[in-house]
């Protein structure tokens, strides 16, 4: 019986400890997580939930803050970003890494693409107009993010430029 409150009282007393230094991550879904950082990446962030020894990973794109338990440092990660219509096209991110959109909702496939055999395109051209129509297509969704899944320029010798991806929305 002596065991099993020994138990019981050092499981409670862990339990208040990680609460007393949980740090607090918030998502840009509004979500608010109580875990332990373990490490900030270029990319990704990499915490452990309490009690629990497996390691988790999320896109630092999904994170708007963390606040350290032990400092109360507060650490801002990544702006929102808001995409209200087909006029917002330039503030959407492409993004080349499946690791940067880990924690968000994945959405449909997109594409942009300049004409041609017969084109007054120069290569340079060719891709800004593409990179241009992939993103207002991705705004007309409302969608924050593209990961870009192909992007191809200058056909044999033909000047042209069409990119493919899929679009990310926060959780």
């Amino acid at each position: 019986m002596k065991k099993l409150i020994l138990s019981l009282l050092a499981a409670t007393l862990m339990t208040v400890s990680f609460a007393q230094t949980a740090d607090k991550m918030l998502k840009h879904s509004g979500e608010t997580l109580d875990v332990k950082i373990l490490k900030v990446g270029e990319e990704t962030i990499t915490y452990k939930y309490p009690g629990e020894d497996a390691e988790q990973t999320i896109g630092k794109f999904a994170v708007a803050k963390i606040t350290y338990g032990s400092s109360n440092r507060v650490e801002n990660i990544t702006e929102k970003i808001v995409i209200g219509d087909k006029d917002d096209w330039e503030n959407v991110q492409i993004l080349t890494s499946a690791a940067q959109v880990v924690g968000l909702r994945k959405g449909e496939e997109v594409k942009g693409k300049t004409s041609g055999f017969i084109s007054y395109n120069s290569a340079g051209s060719a891709d800004k107009k593409a990179t241009k129509r992939i993103k207002q297509d991705a705004a007309d969704l409302g969608a924050p993010f593209i990961l870009m899944l192909s992007d191809k320029a200058d056909n044999f010798g033909i000047k042209q430029s069409m990119k493919k991806g899929v679009v990310y929305y926060y959780k």
